[in-house]
């Protein structure tokens, strides 16, 4: 009897595709960070749709490729329109607004200096105490980036409420 070929399993593919996924990545974004992420978020789509993987119409890298520059295009799109919305909020009118009531002058000039995507991370985590993984969802990034722009954010604060403190 003719041995058939065992079919390759997704963690196979997985395994022996990772580096050239994570690698190609790297390149496009040429942030290691965001790479992990991508990469990450790659094969998790690749592990919803593995059901529909066609070995006839190209191997599993290829496939694996095409999602990874599918998924950091999607993400590419989504960064260039948040910095739009960022810009658009950034007006001065929005500018003057209190961010919350009852806050001292000078932590309001401190958030005042922060992006627009900081101001909004810390709205949704502190104000409206949204957890990482429930302001990730609205904002469309990944827990991870979450908790960077929220360490940032909260650094530069401390920063700027520090160097007015001392003057």
């Amino acid at each position: 009897l003719p041995q058939t070929a065992t079919p390759l399993t997704f963690a196979d593919a997985a395994e022996q595709h990772l580096d050239d996924v994570f690698g190609y990545l790297l390149y496009l974004t040429r942030d290691r960070t965001l790479a992990e992420d991508l990469a990450s978020e790659t094969f998790e789509k690749a592990l919803r749709k593995w059901s529909r993987f066609d070995p006839r119409r190209g191997s599993a890298r290829t496939w694996l490729l095409a999602l990874a520059r599918s998924t950091a295009l999607d993400w590419f799109r989504a960064e260039s329109r948040r910095h739009r919305r960022e810009q658009a909020a950034a007006q001065p009118e929005a500018q003057e607004a209190d961010f919350v009531e009852g806050l001292s002058p000078g932590l309001q000039s401190a958030l005042a200096s922060l992006s627009a995507g900081e101001r909004e991370v810390l709205a949704l985590r502190i104000v409206i105490e949204l957890d990482g993984d429930q302001t990730a969802r609205v904002l469309g990034i990944s827990p991870t980036a979450v908790s960077t722009r929220l360490s940032r954010a909260l650094t530069k604060l401390e920063e700027k409420v520090r160097n007015d403190d001392l003057r």
